[in-house]
């Protein structure tokens, strides 16, 4: 599947062209997504317990599909939201640590 030349967004307006096409934009509501990411997180935990890489690439998959009928039912910008995340966490100075625990780096008084 690598390098097949599509980008994100058009594998993201190629989902919401499928997702319209099943009504799921139309009749989902962003709390009926968010159970189904939740359903997915699940799927990719057990998958990562069992060491399961194609498990696990499906279920990354089905996530960022989740994401975007959730975004599309609550009329929100997928990449916007992505964008805003990364906005807020680009300045941020800290490391993870060997017991996954992300520390942060104090500013100077």
């Amino acid at each position: 599947m690598k390098g097949n030349g599509m980008s994100f967004a058009k594998i993201e307006m190629l989902t919401l062209q499928w997702g319209e096409a099943r009504g799921i934009v139309q009749n989902s509501n962003p709390m009926a997504q968010a159970l189904k990411t939740q359903e997915e997180l699940n799927e990719l935990r057990d998958a990562i317990l069992k060491g399961d890489r194609a498990e696990m690439a499906d279920a990354y998959g089905d996530i960022l599909v989740t994401l975007v009928m959730g975004c599309a039912c609550a009329d929100l910008d997928l990449v916007e939201c992505f964008k805003g995340a990364y906005e807020e966490i680009k300045d941020r100075k800290g490391y993870l640590n060997a017991d996954c625990v992300f520390v942060k780096q104090s500013e100077p008084a």
